[in-house]
């Protein structure tokens, strides 16, 4: 759940829970066991209630990890919608093409290897969702090759941005201090974007939501 929530209200939500897809379960707990950074589940359910309401074509995801996102987007796209996902880490990689196999969602999602600060140039179509879900240290970059990509009325959803909660927190960790600074800077930018309608929600650990004016 929730980086942010009280753990009261954290366990008042999760009776609301209704979620049931033994492979979605599944990947939630691989992720916890083995440390692996996905969507919070209340991050995840509101991500695709987007998919739903924004009923996009062509969706573009940066930072596949293990699929879970890619899966629970791709399970909400109509017939002839797809996610293009980047992933740049073979393990991941492996666990991600084994679990998509398994979700039978296969032919909506085009998985692809690859540093996506590499791969985007490369790509020639234009996106009406983009989530960016990747290393912090390329946030910048690679949210302004995304707006690049993003068709003008397009969404772009982006994880992360209140960082554990230290983002507003005046006593950041030592080791934490690096990131920490990263997404404040970033969220600057994210707001201040001309090209952009913003805000900044506080669910999960932060969501930012713009729309491509």
């Amino acid at each position: 759940m929730s980086s942010i929530l009280k753990s009261e209200q954290e366990k008042y939500l999760s009776k609301f829970i209704k979620e049931k897809d033994p492979l979605i379960l599944e990947m939630e707990a691989y992720a916890e066991e083995n440390h692996v950074p996905i969507l919070s589940r209340d991050s995840a359910e509101f991500l695709e209630m987007q998919i739903r309401i924004t009923n996009p074509k062509r969706v573009l995801e940066l930072g596949t990890a293990i699929a879970y996102s890619s899966i629970r987007i791709a399970r909400n796209l109509k017939k002839k919608s797809v996610v293009y996902t980047i992933e740049k880490s073979k393990d991941n990689l492996k666990i991600a093409k084994k679990n998509i196999t398994r979700s039978g969602l296969g032919d909506k999602i085009h998985l692809i290897f690859g540093n996506a600060l590499e791969e985007l140039p490369k790509i020639n179509k234009k996106f009406d969702f983009i989530f960016l879900d990747a290393d912090k240290t390329d946030y910048k970059k690679l949210f302004d090759y995304s707006l690049i990509l993003l068709k003008k009325g397009g969404m772009i959803f982006i994880d992360n941005l209140l960082w554990h909660g230290l983002a507003a927190s005046t006593k950041i960790p030592k080791d934490q201090k690096n990131s920490t600074r990263i997404i404040q800077e970033f969220n600057e930018i994210f707001s201040a974007r001309a090209n952009l309608i913003t805000t900044i929600l506080p669910i999960g650990d932060g969501i930012g939501l713009g729309i491509k004016k």
